[in-house]
């Protein structure tokens, strides 16, 4: 019942937002209530290449995603005497996220949408507006912000990296892909995601037969002839691997995984950040209604939607849905409403999704996708819950360790 929910609402959201542009600007409101968001991200490292010329280089990754939220928002809020602003903050990415905090608070930002990476988020949360405010945490996936350093104020539209690891688990147990072997980089973004991977194992009875971590340097690819040295060289990094049914890899830099798959020793799939992956939303995701986000998206901003958009998007969407729903801008309503049993949000992913009470996480189905097309959505078939199957993906309310005043 709740995948037909959510197959239902999105069709009539976006059959909504088709009625809802037609009509006459006569018919609008005289005087909105005005919900205004405020959207503060950062600039991406001026030295990080894609490891593909094929890989656009973006510089306004989330921000558009919170854009088509806020036209999503004023499709139906100008009939019901709502309407909804976007302002702006891009930090450079050794900038000052507390004068980029000021700057949206400065234009009445009432509410924060945080495209910020971990120590960012971090450090925004300790300014005074933003613990008066509710921020959604649109960009950093750290467990750790969802357990020991979660906040009320704080709700994350991210997918945790357990969540992932959770998702990706859950296939692989089903394949009965149980030995993997990992590799990850140096980074601490790549040491996190191992972790989440080794709990994920662990909780659903699989095995981590080796790790290894992968000792080049980013950019090393870039040399002359490289392909030819990598095809020599992994299957010589891979060989004292244990036996194993499949290739873990934790690369969220994108500096070494993609060379993995077709060059391991063994005949062997590929899974983690590279091949096989868990991710909240990917361009060839088409069911449930999701080609009309793409397509609105793509109007838009003249490229595809990546997950951090996604993120941002159901963020600002969350806000719109809850005011609806309410009748109120007012935070204590519409805060009240989200954390509530009665939300849920149509996000173009087969069932609603909706914030966990514990975490402030929002519980969602993850896809898993290859290059091109959607291989299979988490949680899998007979991996059951008390509450929802969407709560076997992350830290469930028994074993976190967020303690929320």
């Amino acid at each position: 019942m709740r995948g037909q929910t959510g197959v239902a609402g999105s069709v009539l959201a976006a059959l909504l937002l088709a009625v809802t542009s037609a009509i006459a600007p006569g018919a609008l409101a005289e005087d909105p209530d005005v919900m205004t968001i405020g959207y503060i991200g950062m600039e991406p490292p001026g030295d990080r290449a894609p490891v593909s010329l094929l890989d656009p280089e973006l510089d306004d990754e989330g921000v558009q995603g919170a854009r088509l939220g806020i036209a999503d928002n004023n499709a139906t809020g100008q009939f019901l005497g709502q309407d909804f602003t976007l302002v702006e903050a891009i930090v450079p990415d050794d900038g000052d996220v507390h004068a980029g905090l000021d700057e949206l608070v400065d234009a009445g930002a009432q509410w924060i949408v945080s495209g910020l990476p971990y120590e960012a988020l971090r450090s925004l949360m300790e300014h005074p507006d933003a613990q008066a405010r509710v921020v959604f945490n649109a960009g950093a996936p750290d467990d750790s912000l969802r357990g020991e350093h979660c906040r009320a104020n704080l709700f994350h539209t991210m997918p945790s990296r357990r969540m992932q690891a959770d998702a990706l688990a859950q296939f692989l147990r089903y394949k009965r892909w149980n030995r993997w072997a990992l590799v990850h980089g140096n980074t601490d973004e790549d040491r996190r995601l191992v972790a989440a991977y080794r709990d994920a194992a662990q909780r659903f009875g699989m095995r981590v037969v080796g790790e290894k971590e992968w000792p080049h340097t980013a950019m090393a690819r870039r040399a002359e002839g490289g392909f030819h040295a990598i095809q020599r060289e992994i299957p010589v990094f891979v060989q004292d691997f244990s036996e194993h049914d499949v290739l873990v890899i934790a690369d969220e830099t994108d500096y070494f995984g993609e060379y993995f798959p077709h060059q391991t020793r063994l005949p062997r799939p590929v899974a983690g950040t590279q091949g096989l992956m868990p991710t909240a939303w990917h361009r060839g995701h088409e069911s449930w209604g999701a080609v009309q986000l793409h397509r609105r998206f793509e109007d838009q901003a003249e490229r595809w939607m990546t997950p951090r958009d996604f993120a941002a998007w159901v963020a600002v969407r969350a806000l719109g849905e809850a005011a609806s729903r309410t009748g109120s801008v007012e935070r204590e309503v519409v805060e009240a409403y989200m954390l509530g049993d009665d939300f849920a949000l149509a996000a173009y992913l087969g069932q609603p999704v909706s914030f966990r009470s514990w975490d402030r996480q929002l519980r969602q189905p993850m896809l898993l996708a290859g290059p091109r097309m959607i291989v299979s959505v988490s949680p899998q078939e007979g991996f059951e819950h008390p509450n929802t199957p969407l709560d076997s993906l992350g830290h469930d309310a028994p074993e976190s360790r967020c303690e929320l005043d």
